[in-house]
């Protein structure tokens, strides 16, 4: 959990290492997953691995339970079964449809496990400074709520959201025109292609949406009072939009995407962010 989160703060206490790509030529590569898992052990011990494990944990919970609570609340009306090749526009009807009460659930879901999720970050990025400032779930909720009032508990919520809705429009509707316009009816495997492409068309649009989950964890952690957040090991952003200004300035809205094979960036020229 820690591990994984670690990559994407930017924070690298170990040296790059030498290695060869696929042409043979000598890049230089950064500390993967296993690596930085090694390394909180050694500091940290196993223990280490799963801070801030408890608050995620019940950010899970609270976002399952609630998306049970509002698909009984709002049930989707059955639609009638279509084939995508029987009426296109029915069943393009039946997928925006779906989508928009999947996206309903999701919204609320997100808003109300978002505070733990912010005190799953907090926990975890105090690695890097060695404090222990929030060191329990309700000790974090009184000193987030003491110094940052109710607003302190959905920092970084905006792009965690707008990640959330252009995956499940992206997915839902390019599943859709594939499935209706390049799987033929005539092919003996058209269903099993079918069952599997929302799946890779989910694969695929995490990765164009994965900013947003950046952007939404940094803002989670910026300047609340680690040093994880603040200078030098981050600027004091003053919106969500500061933060991706500043990593697409630095070439690094993908920081941490990859928990294997990272390639050392190459220093980018200083660009205006303000």
């Amino acid at each position: 959990l820690l591990t994984g989160f670690f990559l994407q703060v930017g924070h690298e206490p170990l040296p790059p290492t030498v290695g060869r790509n696929v042409l043979g030529r000598k890049v230089l590569y950064l500390p993967g997953f296993f690596t930085y898992a090694r390394h909180i052990v050694e500091v940290d011990g196993k223990r280490g691995l799963f801070r801030g494990l408890t608050p995620r944990l019940i950010s899970s919970t609270l976002s399952t339970i609630t998306r049970g609570s509002v698909k009984k609340a709002f049930p989707l009306e059955d639609m009638e079964h279509v084939s995508n090749k029987d009426d296109v526009k029915t069943s393009l009807r039946k997928v925006v449809k779906e989508t928009s009460h999947e996206m309903m659930m999701q919204c609320v879901s997100r808003v109300v496990s978002h505070p733990l999720h912010v005190i799953s970050m907090r926990c975890m990025v105090q690695f890097v400074g060695r404090e222990v400032k929030y060191s329990g779930v309700f000790s974090a909720i009184g000193r987030i709520f003491k110094e940052e009032g109710i607003l302190g508990f959905f920092v970084g919520l905006v792009p965690h959201i707008l990640g959330d809705v252009i995956f499940l429009w992206c997915c839902n509707l390019l599943a859709h025109f594939i499935n209706t316009y390049a799987v033929d009816d005539n092919f003996s495997q058209a269903s099993v292609i079918r069952s599997y492409t929302k799946f890779v068309m989910g694969i695929a649009v995490s990765m164009l949406t994965y900013p947003f989950l950046l952007v939404g964890d940094l803002m989670a952690v910026n300047n609340c009072g680690l040093r994880a957040g603040l200078p030098p090991y981050a600027p004091a952003f003053t919106s969500w939009i500061h933060c991706w200004r500043y990593l697409s300035a630095q070439g690094q809205l993908f920081r941490g995407s990859s928990l294997l094979f990272r390639r050392a960036p190459v220093p980018a020229a200083c660009f205006p962010i303000d």
